[in-house]
């Protein structure tokens, strides 16, 4: 029963354990993995535990010099740099610019979100503030900045955060499996609206040129 109410809780428009896309998928794999390890190296340290409480005199011949060097440094060390190597090209995949791939801007600004789109793109004419249109099935690289304070743009079920600095511009490659609206937040403290300083990623179909919809102003 537990396990199942912890499964559940994994979903949401908010989780990041509920993957929409190819990055969203890759960072909730990194996750999972990280918290299985962690799991591991629990159960070992309180087996440890357990066993020098039911037998003092076990773990006495042991030097100090391998619980320190072995267990403080050398596993640390051995297990950082595994996920280290495993975890640095998924975040390099995320960072967008490379190729030819649609781009959309992204505008930070104290407390809200403008989007912008290349002349002619289907399916923008005329969309909301706070909305962001990308093409479903497709690799889209956002473009992000801001024009006060540093911002972060997350849209959890799609790909991990990217802070938004003023006079920067920093890549972030998004990707939505199916047509759909997913959720988007800052996801840095950035003054007293930061709590309702999100927006909404509308995921259209390729074609579809009215997804954005009629007479609402960009």
């Amino acid at each position: 029963m537990g396990a199942a109410l912890a499964v559940s809780a994994c979903s949401g428009p908010f989780s990041a354990l509920d993957p929409a896309g190819p990055a969203a998928r890759d960072l909730a794999a990194v996750w999972w993995v990280m918290i299985a390890g962690s799991a591991v190296i629990l159960s070992g340290v309180l087996g440890l535990i357990g066993y020098a409480f039911l037998n003092r005199d076990g773990l006495r011949d042991v030097p100090d010099r391998v619980w320190l060097i072995g267990g403080g440094v050398g596993f640390p060390m051995v297990v950082l740099t595994a996920l280290l190597a495993w975890a640095l090209p998924t975040g390099e995949s995320m960072t967008g610019a490379r190729g030819e791939v649609y781009e959309v801007q992204a505008e930070a600004y104290q407390w809200g979100w403008r989007f912008s789109y290349p002349d002619g793109a289907p399916g923008e004419t005329g969309s909301k503030a706070g909305v962001l249109y990308i093409p479903a099935g497709e690799p889209v690289d956002v473009a992000v900045t801001a024009v006060d304070v540093i911002h972060a743009f997350w849209i959890p079920r799609l790909a991990g955060k990217i802070d938004a600095i003023p006079g920067q511009t920093t890549h972030l490659r998004i990707q939505a499996d199916e047509p759909g609206e997913y959720r988007g937040q800052c996801a840095e403290f950035c003054g007293l609206g930061h709590a309702g300083m999100n927006f909404m990623v509308v995921a259209y179909a390729p074609g579809d040129t009215g997804a954005a919809g009629e007479g609402d102003e960009r």
